[in-house]
């Protein structure tokens, strides 16, 4: 197992209604990381350690399903662990990003504060996503 998902493992909740209330947390937070797979403003990461978080505490049977999804796992596990992300993946965040950038750039009001606003968050995230270490082929799980 990775170091960094080797926390001591929170108590989970008895009280049923908070339970329930973390499992649908949990599940509508690891829906909209997957939706920010495809959709470049939607954060993935936050949303699936958020996920990863309801689930600690009200099922341990999800939050394993959820740490070894083939597709959302290593998300998970390579943030947690400090990997980093690959080439592929900042490239794809990035071009999709400016792309949906540039689409609200062009068809929002001329309002310079709406246009500034936009800039600011195309950089700021393109400083974030550049930030991450490269994760090579070879070192992916």
């Amino acid at each position: 197992m990775d170091k960094g998902l080797q926390n001591p493992k929170p108590r989970p909740q008895r009280n049923p209604v908070v339970r329930s209330l973390l499992m649908t947390s949990g599940v509508i937070s690891a829906l909209l990381g997957f939706a920010g797979i495809f959709l470049p403003l939607l954060p993935t990461t936050p949303f699936l350690l958020l996920s990863s978080w309801c689930f600690m505490r009200s099922s341990e049977k999800m939050n394993h399903r959820l740490l070894h999804n083939r597709y959302l796992g290593p998300y998970i596990r390579n943030y947690k662990s400090g990997r980093g992300i690959t080439l592929r993946n900042k490239v794809y965040s990035l071009v999709f990003l400016w792309l949906t950038l540039s689409i609200s750039f062009v068809f929002s009001p001329p309002y310079w504060w709406l246009h500034t606003g936009l800039a600011f968050i195309g950089i700021t995230v393109t400083i974030h996503i550049l930030r991450f270490k490269t994760l090579h082929r070879d070192d992916n799980e």
